[in-house]
């Protein structure tokens, strides 16, 4: 069962209502239909199509627009307390001059403990600095309300540093993921180092969420290991979200952990795992893609799924499902990584379904707005797979004109540094060129090389079958 249908059937009668109700009253019939239906009837995903009516990619559309609405519902819900709570922090001068003294120290003391239940740890000082001044004349109770105030005020700023340190490491991962750069991954151990070293000064459950993101990810993604303990990170971490079910970070944060479970069930293998991982977030994939980079390197779960419909070999659904789900996504050009992985998503998805003409296009656009020369290796990669675009729909002309450079910013690079892209234009070149009767003999050749030519920093060639199939392909131009 799906992550989405686990959540409706788990919705309280009064929240179900509501959801229903509401999507009735704003029109949207068919997602209220398949909230009735996933939650009453027993019915298979495509006996649930039949009944709306709607193809694959409509569906896929509907059940993530549902699952939408539902989060957005729920957190509403969940930050209705919170709301109350926080308004009653802003109240607290009130409380001192307008309460009798052991009213306002009773009602502070109460709020503390709301406080630490929620885990507000800005409205937690405030809390302490007034109990502090008003215990100022006893002086057992001032100094103790004094150390509290000091030490949650270091919480507080370690707490900020570890969550910027958190956004800093993946950026600098993703300048790493462009160019392989041992300097960039030397940087990145000492940053991995260093949210280590804020997170032991405190037995914070925040800290500890923090600083197990980091680790698991670097370990899975640098170091290429996945540690059977890893597992028990992953449970530690379920249990903070489950019992502090009402802060609206880690209601979010849910789908990192889902993401680092990919990660792990990829290299460990484990399929079955991998599937209902991958099941879990894919409704998710936009708003986890662009808005979970402080996070996670959240633009890698697109390569992981695009990894996925090849194992599968269901490549060929990938474009209308990227199509349906990507409909409204806003794309973040400033987020270089980002945008790249995104581009080469839906490139990959025309490339599976054929679609070479819209595939160049969407290079084109890249190239042009963006400024690549920073990260060579990635400039050039691109440029290699526009040229394999050019290549399916026989534009020899645009090909050539891009040969050109190609074999320019080789030469600079040096020929050792991109044996690949020496291959992929020979590849080309005989695909274009070569007599048929010669033709496959040569370019299974060529592609076996690739195949153990292709580098460890990004590359898009590293996410495409380059197998029996690409060839035939090939030897028919």
């Amino acid at each position: 069962m799906s992550k989405l249908k686990n959540i409706i059937k788990q919705l309280s009668t009064k929240d179900y209502t509501a959801i229903y109700d509401s999507l009735i009253n704003s029109n949207a019939e068919k997602s209220a239909y398949l909230l009735k239906f996933m939650r009453e009837k027993q019915l298979s995903d495509t006996r649930i199509m039949e009944e709306l009516e709607v193809n694959n990619n409509a569906y896929y559309t509907l059940r993530s627009r549902l699952n939408q609405k539902i989060e957005e519902y729920l957190l509403q819900e969940m930050e209705s307390p919170r709301t109350s709570l926080i308004k009653k922090v802003a109240t607290v001068h009130d409380i001192i001059f307008t309460k009798k003294r052991a009213i306002a120290i009773a009602s502070l003391k109460k709020l503390e403990k709301e406080l630490l239940d929620y885990d507000l740890s800005n409205e937690l000082t405030i809390i302490y600095k007034t109990l502090k001044k008003l215990l100022i004349n006893s002086p057992e109770d001032h100094f103790s309300y004094s150390q509290l105030y000091n030490r949650h005020v270091a919480y507080m700023l370690a707490l900020d540093k570890a969550e910027d340190m958190l956004g800093n490491y993946f950026k600098k991962y993703g300048e790493y993921f462009l160019t392989g750069s041992e300097s960039d991954k030397i940087g990145l151990e000492l940053m991995r180092s260093e949210m280590n070293n804020i997170a032991n000064l405190y037995q914070s459950h925040r800290l500890f969420v923090f600083q197990s993101f980091i680790n698991i990810f670097h370990e899975l993604k640098i170091d290429k290991v996945a540690k059977p303990e890893m597992e028990s990170t992953f449970e530690s971490i379920q249990t903070i979200f489950d019992q502090y079910y009402l802060d609206a970070t880690y209601y979010h944060l849910i789908l990192v952990l889902d993401y680092l479970k990919i990660e792990y069930f990829n290299l460990v293998d484990n399929d079955a795992r991998l599937k209902k991982a991958m099941e879990d977030i894919s409704e998710s994939m936009p708003v986890f893609v662009s808005n979970y980079t402080l996070y996670t390197f959240s633009p890698a779960l697109l390569l992981s799924k695009q990894t996925f419909y090849l194992a599968e070999r269901t490549e060929k659904l990938m474009y209308g499902e990227a199509k349906e789900l990507f409909e409204d996504y806003e794309i973040n050009k400033q987020n270089l990584p980002e945008y790249i992985l995104y581009i080469n998503y839906r490139v990959s998805a025309c490339f599976f379904a054929e679609k070479y003409d819209e595939a160049a296009k969407y290079l084109n656009n890249l190239l042009n707005e963006t400024a690549l020369k920073k990260y060579p290796n990635t400039f050039l990669e691109i440029k290699l797979l526009l040229a394999l675009q050019y290549v399916m729909i026989k534009e020899h002309d645009l090909f050539n004109q891009l040969v050109n450079s190609i074999q320019r910013q080789i030469r600079l690079l040096g020929k050792d540094e991109c044996a690949h892209a020496v291959i992929i234009i020979k590849i080309c070149k005989t695909a274009l060129n070569e007599g048929k009767k010669a033709k496959k003999a040569k370019l299974s050749i060529l592609v076996d090389k690739l195949n153990l030519a292709l580098p460890k920093y990004y590359s898009p060639f590293n996410y495409l079958n380059l197998n029996h199939q690409f060839i035939d392909k090939l030897a028919e131009i």
